[in-house]
């Protein structure tokens, strides 16, 4: 009875190592994947940050396009606004 006794601590401490260096490994392997998975995902949003910056970039060059058609517009109307104004003077002149 007392070897079973002896032999049985040891085993046990070394069933007991055994089984803490196994969920050791395995924590170590899921904080890996972990890892990983976070620096792909910190890619793709890496990615997705530059497609919006050029967007972004894009939707301010149109927008300083629009602003200089509006400006001629503004420019040609006030021209057209002008020039029918004076017509109108000479109508009226012709017609009085």
């Amino acid at each position: 009875m007392k070897e079973c006794h002896r032999y049985f601590l040891p085993i046990l401490v070394l069933f007991l190592l055994s089984s803490c260096g196994d969920l050791r490994k395995k924590a170590e392997d899921r904080l890996n994947d972990l890892q990983n998975k976070a620096a792909s995902l910190d890619s793709l949003v890496n990615k997705e940050i530059d497609k919006v910056l050029t967007l972004d970039s894009i939707v301010n060059r149109e927008g300083e396009k629009v602003k200089k058609l509006d400006s001629l517009l503004n420019r040609a109307s006030s021209k057209m606004d002008s020039i029918s104004s004076e017509k109108l003077r000479l109508l009226e002149k012709i017609i009085q």
